[in-house]
Order: C-alpha cells, then structure tokens, then sequence
C-alpha cells in the first residue's frame, strides 16, 4: 500500500483509485456505523474520496494513509451530523430491505444501531477495521485510556442488549469453588 501512496503522491489516477478501492470496504462500515444510514454513508465516502485527491500531497507518511483516510472519513460523517441535527427529522422512517446477510451479521448491525455513538465508533474501529487503541486514540482526538473505557461500556452495552444483563468479568476470591462459571 505504501508504495501506492507514494505513486498517488506523484499523480498517478490509477494508483489512487487502487487504493480508494482496496479501502472502500472498511470505509464503508466506519460510515455506516456512525451515520446508520448508506445514502448518508455513501456521501460521506464520495466527500471523503474529494478531500483525499485534492490534499494527498499534506499527506506527511505514506504509511500512515490509513489513518489519515480514515480521520478525513470521520469528519465528514461529522459534518453530516451536525447538518442533521438542525434538520427536523420525520417521526416515520420506513425500514430498509435486508440484503443477503447472515442472521448474525444482521443481528450485530441492528444492535450496534442501538448502542451509544461515541461507543459504536470505538467498536467499529477497532474490531471491523483493526485499529489499534493509539490509532484510534488520535483519530478521534481522545485519550487512549477513554478508548479503552468505551470499549468496556460498549461490550457491556452489547451484552445487555444479547444477554439481558452486563456481561463484565468477575473476579474469583479465594474462597469460591474452582470451576465455577463467571
């Protein structure tokens, strides 16, 4: 990947248009998540798209394109928020078609929907797109130790949505039986 970074740098249409395809995906799944919406994810994708083309040569490392892609991403599904947030929005929303999707993938998107923002956004980074807890630190412009908690909030949110109640880890003291179910 880097060394399209480095071609893209220099002009080259194909070698940016290989790298916006091999990230699509990933791109893809981090908009959904924070916009829940795909016409809404696909704007922020396209403008994310723009803003890459137009200021990949600001780009200090190429091997930290990712990262950077990803940051321009979350803004412009910011900007989308806030642009909705001023906007009243109608009381019905019909449901979308269900694509051809396992009953599992479509089950973790319906509760991912129902979970805090600030914590579907951790989630996303870091299981979907396989960020590490700094990356994802300085993209969002927070502490790692708050990233760290939001992940535990979000798998506890997650577990009380599947499991009807917090799935936190229990300590064992030393009186209690060996093999006991946590």
């Amino acid at each position: 990947m880097k060394y399209l970074v480095k071609q893209a740098i220099k002009g080259d249409a194909d070698a940016f248009l290989e790298l916006m395809e091999q990230n699509s995906l990933n791109m893809y799944k981090v908009a959904r998540a924070i916009l829940q919406n795909d016409e809404d994810a696909a704007d922020a994708i396209q403008d994310t798209i723009l803003t890459c083309f137009e200021k990949l040569d600001t780009l200090k490392k190429p091997e930290y394109f990712k990262t950077w892609m990803t940051r321009i991403l979350i803004n412009e599904c910011n900007k989308i928020l806030r642009h909705y947030r001023h906007i009243k929005m109608p009381e019905f929303i019909p449901e979308q078609s269900i694509r051809d999707s396992s009953i599992a993938e479509i089950e973790f998107k319906q509760m991912l929907e129902l979970i805090d923002e600030k914590y579907r956004v951790v989630l996303v980074l870091y299981y979907v797109y396989g960020f590490k807890l700094q990356d994802i630190s300085e993209l969002l412009g927070i502490n790692e130790n708050t990233v760290k908690t939001r992940l535990v909030r979000a798998r506890n949110q997650l577990g009380e949505l599947y499991f009807g109640h917090s799935q936190s880890v229990k300590r064992c003291t030393a009186g209690e039986k060996e093999g006991m179910i946590l």
